[in-house]
């Protein structure tokens, strides 16, 4: 058992040494937040500090889809464009004042400053392979974690990616397909969105591209996604589900959870 304290970035750095000491059939990770954004063990039902050493002791094992960009590890997502660029222009100061919300009113403001960055995304899903070439306000690989839908938690057990592309629109467009897709689950035209376990994106501008993986930037040419399924054990609170099926209030379950021994 390795409990971690601290938040997203502290994690991440965790699981990368687990990957490069091939540790990750023999460890069982524990997350104990403390940073100032918690957005994994928020996605893991684990509601503090107390709780996450509670659960420690006591907590379910479940075996969670491990994502890889040009292979660093990533587990709640990997997101290139406006998500990211907020992300990297926030500085400490306002994380530490202001949390989650200092990340909201970048990415609002880089939003409307943004024309949107000149992609190419190569991916193969349900078998068939898919391409999409244009311009994109964003490109999220969520594993833990969605960005679109009314419920942010993703599957992070079915050894798939939820993809989200986002075109750039209008601030009127912006809010009429937020309506659309939250309230009335219905696809809108400014957003593609597939599953996927293999992907490439590749910037069709001389800049490079910014990725956020798992809130830690990285600047690639071109980005190589791919998953590696059920690899991380990580102990979870009550709240965790895979997946909540889109107004049925079931769980989507997929297969049995470990029963600790990890």
């Amino acid at each position: 058992m390795l409990a971690v304290c601290g938040g997203d970035g502290t994690v991440h750095e965790v699981i990368q040494g687990l990957v490069a000491a091939e540790a990750l059939e023999t460890v069982t990770l524990c997350v104990v937040p403390t940073g100032t954004v918690n957005f994994l063990a928020d996605g893991l039902g684990i509601r503090g500090m107390r709780h996450g050493f509670k659960l420690a002791e006591s907590g379910e094992t479940r075996r969670l889809d491990l994502g890889i960009a040009n292979d660093e590890p990533f587990v709640i997502s990997a997101v290139v464009g406006v998500p990211a660029e907020a992300s990297a222009s926030v500085s400490s100061g306002v994380k530490s004042r202001l949390g989650r919300l200092g990340f909201v009113i970048e990415g609002i403001q880089k939003a409307r400053s943004s024309g949107g960055l000149r992609v190419e995304v190569d991916a193969i899903s349900e078998g068939e392979e898919f391409t999409w070439r244009g311009d994109a306000l964003s490109v999220v690989a969520g594993n833990l974690r969605r960005f679109i839908e009314t419920n942010e938690r993703a599957n992070a057990e079915d050894g798939t990616l939820e993809i989200t592309i986002v075109e750039p629109l209008s601030a009127i467009d912006a809010v009429v397909e937020t309506v659309k897709r939250r309230l009335l689950h219905r696809e809108t035209s400014h957003v593609t969105d597939l599953e996927s376990d293999r992907l490439e994106i590749i910037g069709l501008d001389d800049a490079p591209v910014t990725v956020s993986l798992d809130g830690e930037i990285r600047s690639y040419e071109t980005v190589r996604i791919s998953v590696r399924p059920r690899v991380l054990s990580v102990r979870v609170g009550d709240e965790y589900v895979p997946r909540l099926d889109r107004g049925s209030g079931e769980n989507d379950e997929n297969g049995p959870p470990d029963d600790g021994a990890a």
